[in-house]
């Protein structure tokens, strides 16, 4: 909830501040590091790691756990999502659309912690710390933020030319990207029109992601600006609905990133 000592304006700035890093160049923003993205990042990298592991280890082939039964639902998904949609070898693409799929969905899912939870806890902190509580910045959905969903689909990105050279050699690639759609006589447009739909398709994936789950952020934040008694219902139903957001955004980066690498990978 907003404390009375912003306005709102300053509630909703204070909020969409990142804990940053940018060593001696502290006025170029470009610059910096995002801190907080980076160690919720990583710790919710960690977090699926772990459970998934966890879930190999209890693994029998006798009456499955619960464990073992909502990991295998979530393979099984994975798996048949890449069946259906990459037509080569998944020994790599597989593994590659589980990992997007779950991780994507932790970022998103920390978009339903309460508000001013983590901002709450990391203010005492810092004040402990010897700073000003004031000034203790923190957002903790990786999604909404642009570097963090721009890495991901750059190597996406990485990946489709990997997936192309592997599909169809350097030569069929090259014939490809120079011929395509409109024959050789007209190589300047095809060139143009080749550029420019191999570089939609990492801005697509980023942009997507992050402008849903910013959204999303935003609105949670401009909730919290209300009086708590009123705060229930529109909570609850935008809650409601986010849940449907952030599991539907982690299955479009998914599915986008099996459709790409299966279009690189097949002769056309």
């Amino acid at each position: 909830m907003a404390s009375a000592e912003q306005t709102p304006a300053e509630y909703v700035t204070h909020h969409l501040q990142h804990l940053t890093y940018a060593g001696d160049k502290q006025f170029i923003s470009l610059t910096a590091w995002h801190l907080d993205t980076l160690f919720f990042a990583t710790i919710l990298g960690l977090v699926f790691l772990t459970i998934f592991r966890i879930a190999a280890v209890k693994a029998t082939s006798g009456v499955p756990g619960k464990l073992q039964n909502f990991v295998e639902s979530i393979i099984e998904f994975v798996d048949n999502s890449v069946k259906d949609g990459f037509h080569g070898p998944r020994g790599f693409i597989a593994p590659l659309a589980l990992t997007i799929f779950v991780w994507v969905f932790l970022w998103n899912c920390m978009d339903l912690l309460p508000v001013d939870l983590v901002p709450m806890i990391w203010a005492q902190v810092y004040g402990a710390m010897g700073h000003d509580p004031h000034h203790a910045y923190i957002r903790v959905v990786p999604s909404a933020d642009m570097s963090a969903t721009f890495a991901l689909s750059l190597s996406v990105f990485i990946l489709i030319f990997v997936y192309s050279f592997k599909g169809k050699g350097a030569g069929g690639f090259a014939k490809e990207f120079l011929t395509h759609p409109f024959g050789a006589k007209m190589l300047p447009a095809n060139v143009l029109l080749n550029t420019v739909e191999y570089l939609a398709r990492p801005l697509s994936l980023a942009l997507r992601l992050f402008g849903n789950l910013y959204a999303g952020e935003l609105i949670f934040i401009l909730i919290a600006l209300l009086p708590w008694w009123a705060q229930v219902i529109p909570g609850m139903g935008w809650m409601i609905f986010h849940i449907l957001v952030v599991t539907l955004q982690a299955f479009i980066f998914m599915t986008l990133t099996i459709v790409y690498l299966s279009m690189a990978y097949e002769h056309h």
